[in-house]
This record gives structure tokens, C-alpha cells and sequence, in this order.
């Protein structure tokens, strides 16, 4: 099966700059892709006798036929997954049951989060070695933050950049050994603030968790009220970006502590039970109510 690894990277100066030239570059493919899509549909909507239904290869052919000459320094592959990921946004397009559905969007280089995804990467050594474009000089492999077990054969990786941090999701391919039989039932129940199962109660709003809530709610506080005073300018003032480093900061160690919260119960029911009966509940509507919608977002039941 396939299994996907997160590992933070850590990148020197040069693979930085390598790294930023090709999320900009999966934005552009992206773009690109999406703007050449769009006039092939409207052309097949107008007429569909004289002009074909657009589909992967026809966009892809297209970008690459008018390919500049900056682009052949650049991976190739990261344009041709860049499209392979548009047909399948503008497949889910015309399935409503979609929980996110609608039409594919443009990419924006003011979003938080910066990608691009290759599957000619390798793991030598215990560091990433991305695939090396054509005449290009001074490539090196990037080193993980901490030592982690990346076993298994990677079959592509998906790099991402947030607040200046580097991530890296591997899909690994492992073998897993079958799961042991233990006839055992269990049914949980969620509310706010824990989960109910026939052994005992999990909390998901532990004090770490609050106490980081109650940071994050000063943190942006602060921020408002320097906004207000300031206006535009407070965003370029050193004081105002240290304290949305620390409001970043806080936002993700609350992400890492309710994922790993989480894995390890799901984890446990999994390994501990053969049957799990859970309510079926639609969160997306629960969460439109202005009482509980934060409490029920805190409490991750869609997550779970």
C-alpha cells in the first residue's frame, strides 16, 4: 500500500532558490493550463462538431508546443503533473457530490502555501534528491530536519512551502503485515470537546491545546488593533510580522498536536477492534450554526 510520510526539509541557500523557482513554475503550468482549458471548453460549448472536448494530452500538447526557452531549465515533469491534477479538478467539476465541488481556480502567488509535486525524486543516503533539470549546475540533496523512517519504495513527492518553512509528503510504497484478528466491537460517539468509546473518553480540547487558543486569540487581538491604528503600513513593520510569525507559530503547533492527537486514537481503534459503529453526521451543516461551530471545528469530527 501506499503510505505517505511528512518530513520537514531543510534546504540550503541554493536548493532554496530552487525550490521557490518551481512552485512559481507549478503556479505558472497551472495557470496557463487552466486559461488554455477554459477557451478550449468555450470553443466545444459554442461548437461541439468543429471543435474537440478538451482533455489532459490536448492542454498538455499545448503548453508544451509553446514552451519558452526558460522553461527547458526547469523540471519537466512539473508541468506534466500540473495538468494530470487539472483534468482531475475539472473531472470532480461535473460531480456535485463532490464535497468541495466547483470550478477549478487560478492560483494566486499571494497564497500562504506554495507547491509542486515530482515522482523522479530519490532517496539516497537519507537525503532527497530531486530530478536535475538539463544544463543545470550546482544541484545538491536536501537534507531532512530530523531522522525519520522513510523505508519503502518512494514513488513521488509532494513540496510545499509555508510561512518559510519547507515540507516534503513522500508516498512511500511498504509492505504491511495483515492485521491480527480480535473479534472485538466498539462504537464511539462525538461531542464537543471529547469522544466517547465503549473504553473510556478522549478529550480533543485538552489545556495544551486551550492554552494555545488563548494565545492565538491575543496574537490576533494585537495584530487588529496594530492594523487599526496603522493601517496598511503596520503590515511592513517589523514588529507587526514578529508577532504573526508567533500567531503562525501557535496555528501550526495546534495542526501538529490535534493531527497527532487523533492519528494515535484512530490508530488504536484500528488495531484494538475489528468493528467500529460511528454516527453518521453532516458536520458541513452543523457547523453552519453560529453556537457550537467553533467548538465543533476545535473538536474535528469531519477529521475524524
Amino acid at each position: 500500500m501506499l503510505r505517505t510520510q511528512k518530513v520537514r526539509l531543510s534546504p540550503n541557500s541554493h536548493m532554496q532558490m530552487a525550490l521557490n523557482d518551481l512552485c512559481n513554475y507549478r503556479r505558472y503550468c497551472w495557470n496557463n493550463a487552466l486559461a488554455t482549458w477554459n477557451i478550449l471548453y468555450e470553443a466545444y460549448c459554442l461548437n461541439a462538431d468543429d471543435n474537440s472536448k478538451p482533455n489532459q494530452r490536448l492542454v498538455r500538447n499545448e503548453l508544451v508546443v509553446n514552451k519558452a526557452d526558460w522553461q527547458y531549465s526547469l523540471s519537466a515533469r512539473t508541468l506534466q503533473l500540473a495538468v494530470a491534477d487539472l483534468g482531475t479538478a475539472w473531472q470532480n467539476f461535473f460531480d456535485q457530490a463532490q464535497s468541495d465541488w466547483g470550478r477549478p481556480k487560478f492560483k494566486s502567488k499571494r497564497a500562504p502555501r506554495q507547491s509542486f509535486k515530482t515522482d523522479r525524486a530519490k532517496l539516497v543516503a537519507g537525503k532527497l534528491r530531486l530530478d536535475k533539470p538539463r544544463d543545470v549546475t550546482g544541484w545538491y540533496d536536501i537534507r531532512f530536519n530530523k531522522q525519520c523512517d522513510l523505508s519503502g519504495d518512494l514513488k513521488s513527492v509532494s513540496i510545499y512551502r509555508e510561512n518559510g518553512i519547507y515540507w516534503a509528503c513522500l508516498n512511500l510504497e511498504v509492505t504491511i503485515k495483515p492485521k491480527v484478528k480480535t473479534n472485538q466491537v466498539t462504537a464511539v460517539d462525538v461531542n464537543v470537546g471529547h469522544l466517547n468509546y465503549t473504553l473510556g473518553v478522549l478529550k480533543t480540547l485538552p489545556l495544551k491545546l486551550m492554552h494555545l487558543y488563548s494565545r492565538i486569540k491575543f496574537y490576533q487581538r494585537q495584530l487588529a488593533r496594530k492594523r487599526q491604528v496603522d493601517g496598511k503600513q503596520a503590515t511592513k513593520m517589523k514588529a507587526y510580522l514578529a508577532m504573526k510569525n508567533k500567531l503562525q507559530r501557535d496555528y501550526r503547533k495546534v495542526t501538529d498536536c490535534q493531527h497527532d492527537l487523533m492519528h494515535k486514537f484512530t490508530t488504536m481503534l484500528v488495531t484494538q477492534f475489528d468493528t467500529i459503529v460511528i454516527e453518521d453526521l453532516a458536520v458541513k451543516e452543523m457547523q453552519m450554526t453560529h453556537v457550537a461551530s467553533k467548538g465543533l471545528h476545535r473538536s474535528m469530527f469531519g477529521y475524524f
